[in-house]
């Protein structure tokens, strides 16, 4: 039997959606910036394993010679990226949508059997709860990423204003490092994130744009059968099968 259940409110989707495409920009025209002094690589010496990133990769995306217009790209979405996740921590602080979010004691072994099952390394499915232990160390963990990124971004953008802070941070070129390893960061996040949405299909997609998916519920004992959607009942009502 099928059941409909209501999965996201309203606030977190639209804090979802906006908060997509404005990191995405961000990325975007930070890049525009990095071009006019791009000096991280993997490496040591005068031997260069990996650069970020080589000048024909600006020069395909059209993405050199555009400092300026980056910088002001850059943190005109900067406010809109902080106002977003601020009235995003709020919402959960006062909504209780935290409890679902917080990492427990428990997270981080759950975030261990979520990774073996997801890579097929184990059979037996993890927990079924609205968050698992890997989503919420990974939705957790992007918050605190918004807010160093926000303070490094601060401390690189004026040094001598928030001296305090940039040093504070180990200095300029470290506020730096720190600034575009959270955004390498954001870039593996997108990559895992897309993959997991792609693999658990379109009844969860729907859930963060419409607000609800559809369960299967056992019908001798009404309980939602595991499945890597599933979570406990909350608002629902019943579809015929």
């Amino acid at each position: 039997m099928k059941q409909l259940v209501e999965k996201h409110p309203l606030a977190i989707r639209w804090f979802h959606w906006v908060n997509f495409p404005v990191l995405s920009l961000m990325i975007w025209s930070g890049l525009w910036i990095y071009w006019a002094n791009d000096v991280y690589r993997l490496g040591w010496g005068n031997t260069t394993l990996f650069k970020f990133f080589p000048q024909s990769f600006y020069q395909a995306f059209h993405m050199d010679h555009k400092l300026a217009q980056g910088m002001a790209w850059h943190f005109v979405l900067m406010w809109v990226f902080f106002l977003n996740g601020l009235l995003y921590v709020l919402y959960t602080l006062v909504s209780g949508e935290w409890r679902y979010l917080l990492p427990t004691r428990h997270s981080f072994r759950e975030a261990i059997q979520v990774t073996l099952y997801d890579l097929g390394l184990r059979k037996e499915h993890p927990p079924v709860r609205k968050f698992n232990g890997a989503q919420q160390i990974a939705y957790t963990s992007v918050i605190l990423m918004g807010l160093g990124s926000l303070l490094t971004g601060l401390a690189i953008y004026k040094p001598t204003q928030f001296g305090w802070l940039t040093q504070l941070l180990g200095g300029y070129e470290f506020a730096r490092i720190l600034h575009f390893a959270l955004t390498m960061g954001y870039v593996l996040f997108f990559i895992v994130h897309i993959t997991q949405v792609v693999r658990a299909g379109w009844n969860n997609f729907r859930a963060m744009v419409a607000g609800f998916e559809i369960v299967e519920v056992d019908p001798a004992t009404h309980e939602l059968k595991a499945g890597p959607t599933a979570l406990p009942p909350a608002d629902s009502s019943l579809l015929p099968n």
